[in-house]
């Protein structure tokens, strides 16, 4: 009974073997090493997914790196620029005023100097004449008026600055004008009308000559001076609201004079 048993089955499995139900030993092998490049294929896949992830994030990591660096390169190269700004406005203005400070020694100079050739005139005529006798003030009047532009223009001057003849000095510096308007102190002429009209309390009068210094002259050292004295005369006329106006452009257009320095107190003074 076995022994047929055992036979049915060995004739069952060459039937099944006949048939191509049972695979063969080679075939095993085929499947297997199919199912060997799958995995291997799979596990190339997840590595390739895995580096070329790892890679773009490197990447962005190295982009916001760059884009960090280059913000700080741009907040640093616009630092430099205003400091580089802020020097060269130092450097102007202290030009500036090197050169306001230049211009007002070489006018003081030149005022010095008028004032020493007009003592030696009046010693000469003095000392002149007959014997050395003294020529009469009557007899040194007219020379006077008929001298050089320099010897008029000191005249004013004097009758201003020492002997407080606002009108009579007006008159003398606005003859030297009239006749010599293109003379190297015909601007110090301009200024010293004004401060005749300020002495005379012709206020009025007194802004709108020093207004005509500051715009036709107003790179002169004198362009500064006309300005304050305009804001002082403003607030002799009781408008202290154009004053406090003036006074802060001369502290803005010339920082470093001593006008300047004379408005801040005046400011001070006000408030």
């Amino acid at each position: 009974m076995r022994n047929k048993s055992r036979i049915l089955l060995l004739l069952l499995l060459l039937g099944l073997l006949a048939g191509g139900c049972i695979p063969s030993q080679s075939q095993l092998r085929m499947e297997q090493d199919m199912q060997e490049l799958k995995r291997r294929l799979a596990e190339m896949e997840r590595q390739t997914i895995g580096r070329t992830q790892e890679q773009g994030q490197e990447l962005g990591g190295r982009l916001d790196a760059l884009a960090r660096q280059q913000a700080e390169n741009q907040a640093a190269l616009d630092t430099l620029r205003v400091d580089l700004q802020a020097v060269n406005g130092r450097l102007e203005d202290s030009s500036r005023g090197q050169t306001q400070l230049r211009d007002e020694m070489r006018l003081l100079r030149d005022d010095l100097g008028l004032k020493v050739s007009a003592l030696e005139d009046r010693v000469a005529r003095l000392e002149g004449g007959t014997g050395g006798a003294v020529i009469a003030p009557a007899a040194a009047a007219p020379a006077a008026g008929q001298g050089s532009p320099e010897a008029l223009y000191q005249r004013g001057l004097d009758q201003i600055m020492r002997q407080n003849d606002f009108a009579g000095g007006r008159q003398s510096l606005e003859e030297f004008l009239k006749s010599h308007p293109n003379h190297e102190l015909s601007i110090n002429a301009m200024y010293w009308v004004g401060e005749a009209f300020y002495g005379e309390r012709k206020y009025e009068n007194a802004i709108l000559q020093f207004q005509d210094v500051i715009q036709k002259h107003g790179e002169h050292p004198k362009a500064a001076s006309a300005m304050l004295k305009q804001g002082m005369a403003f607030e002799a006329l009781g408008d202290r609201r154009n004053a406090r106006v003036i006074m802060e452009k001369i502290i803005e257009a010339y920082p470093l004079s001593d006008e300047a320095k004379k408005a801040r107190g005046y400011l001070d003074q006000w408030r």
